[in-house]
């Protein structure tokens, strides 16, 4: 079990900037959609793939809330592991720092993008890959 989970340094200030720019509340609402933008790409990750840690730190309560079993239920659906697996602290901050590059590279592409706007777009967007 894993209590805090740190984004790599060169993701300290992309938290701190996307809060900022999307105005969505704290900074753990960022992180949550980060991870969830990470796991709808499609991207499979090996957990020694890991960044550093030397950026923001969230604890487990902060930045899932009342939301972990979700959280957990869906990166071990992905990945086919079970919730005491070792790992799936690993790949929670795999896909942090992986959604949070992604998203920052699409602000720098639109830098007009608006918080809700954004949001909106890509649930939308994962509704119609399930559908």
């Amino acid at each position: 079990m894993f209590t805090q989970i740190r984004t790599s340094a060169k993701n300290r200030d992309v938290v701190t900037f996307l809060t900022r720019k999307f105005g969505l509340g704290a900074e753990n609402i960022i992180a949550r959609i980060a991870i969830a933008y990470s796991l709808q790409q499609g991207n499979r990750f090996s957990p020694l793939s890991i960044q550093d840690s030397g950026g923001k730190e969230y604890s487990k309560n902060v930045l899932f809330g009342n939301l972990y079993p979700i959280y957990a239920a869906m990166m071990c659906k992905y990945y086919n592991i079970k919730m005491s697996d070792k790992d799936l602290p690993r790949y929670f901050k795999i896909h942090l720092d992986d959604g949070l590059v992604l998203i920052m590279a699409e602000v720098k592409d639109n830098p007009n993008l608006i918080g809700f706007d954004y949001i909106f777009d890509k649930i939308k967007v994962g509704l119609e890959g399930i559908c």
